[in-house]
């Protein structure tokens, strides 16, 4: 032990060597994954609601239109030609209104954010503040264009359905095949975007789009068969 301790004390303290371990931070590479799986959904949700509510539209409209022409007139070319004018002036309401709608959202957040600049005038963040207020303002023009866009694509599947087939009875079914396999497909398809659930949401859209058929059948037929 006394040996040990001399031959300790004998080394010079500039022969010591202290291990330093580097620190090496690493980047995970999973990291972007994960800030990507972050995503915020709701930026979506002006473009989306615009989109979902006009393609079915389209196609609840335009089919229920052309089901009802159809349960007093046989003629292929009043159906088609019915459906053709719930196109046209289906796409351009809902483009006028959306406008107008989104337009009217995007006065008020305007003058919200000029009652903020009035308000942190003196706050040097204001400007930051500023700009990402106005980075999530709605676009009108997008969310016009992407109605009526939507609500002619789900016009068209019916009209299609319908324009090559002759026999009455079978166009009205396969009209509303047609409507009821496009509805499932647009309610899944702003389900999955949304991320939200798609059982629920494929089921909402496939009864409403039912409900409003049958309906408009029901009622054009009674009034024609009554001569109301």
């Amino acid at each position: 032990m006394a040996f040990l301790g001399a031959k300790t004390n004998g080394i010079s303290l500039n022969q010591v060597e202290i291990p330093i371990h580097a620190i090496v931070v690493e980047q995970n590479p999973s990291q972007g994954v994960e800030e990507r799986s972050n995503f915020d959904y709701s930026q979506r949700a002006q473009w989306l609601r615009a989109a979902v509510l006009g393609a079915n539209d389209g196609l609840v409209s335009v089919a229920s239109l052309m089901m009802g022409v159809g349960a007093v007139k046989e003629d292929i070319t009043a159906m088609v030609l019915a459906g053709f004018a719930g196109l046209v002036a289906g796409a351009c309401s809902m483009a006028i209104g959306e406008f107008v709608s989104v337009y009217t959202q995007y006065d008020i957040e305007m003058a919200q954010i000029k009652r903020d600049r009035v308000a942190n005038i003196n706050n040097s963040n204001n400007n930051d503040d500023e700009e990402a207020q106005r980075e999530k303002l709605p676009n009108p023009f997008q969310a016009a264009l992407a109605s009526a866009l939507a609500f002619s694509v789900g016009a068209v599947v019916p009209l299609l359905a319908a324009v090559f087939i002759r026999s009455h009875k079978i166009r009205l079914g396969v009209v509303a095949a047609a409507v009821s396999l496009a509805l499932l497909v647009f309610g899944g398809v702003g389900a999955v975007l949304g991320k939200t659930p798609v059982r629920w949401s494929c089921l909402r859209v496939l009864i409403g789009g039912w409900m409003a058929m049958a309906i408009t059948f029901g009622l054009t037929k009674l009034i024609g068969t009554t001569g109301l």
